[in-house]
């Protein structure tokens, strides 16, 4: 079955604090860290008052009803800020989900409203360990800066 991809609802914001957690990249045989994690300033900057800020940009994957994965973004002094005019991206899903092209599907969706807003790239940060880097070069994006833990990609629309 072949997931929908749509616009995130205003009445949906806190699906984000969800998939935020969700997105934090654990190495494996790591444990995972406390649910609490999301709620240090340096992870809340990607989802407080979500929608009111500019960049801010979000769609969901729907299968069977349920929202299984989400894609967002905004203008934010976060790991993968490269200047005040490049959204970051932040994507996640659920792990039974994941390896299914949703992902894919859900970055090429945001990429081309990107492009239908006059955006000319976005950005992210994403741990060099994560399987998600072959994902971000698959859809475009390219390493522009790196350190000792992670890549800074950008896609150029």
């Amino acid at each position: 079955m072949q997931a929908k991809i749509r616009t995130l609802k205003d009445d949906e914001t806190d699906l984000l604090q969800t998939f935020l957690y969700e997105a934090i990249f654990v190495p494996e045989g790591a444990a995972p860290p406390p649910r609490e994690i999301i709620e240090k300033p340096e992870l809340r900057v990607y989802t407080d008052d979500f929608g009111q800020r500019k960049g801010d940009n979000g769609l969901v994957a729907v299968m069977d009803h349920q929202v299984v994965g989400a894609v967002w973004t905004r203008i934010m002094d976060d790991d993968g800020h490269v200047d005040d005019e490049t959204p970051s991206f932040a994507i996640a899903l659920y792990p039974a989900y994941r390896g299914q092209g949703i992902g894919t599907a859900l970055m090429k969706a945001m990429l081309a409203l990107f492009k239908n807003q006059g955006y000319r790239q976005g950005s992210l940060a994403v741990q060099k360990a994560n399987d998600a880097v072959k994902l971000y070069r698959d859809v475009g994006f390219e390493i522009v800066d790196e350190n000792a833990e992670e890549y800074i990609m950008v896609c150029t629309l």
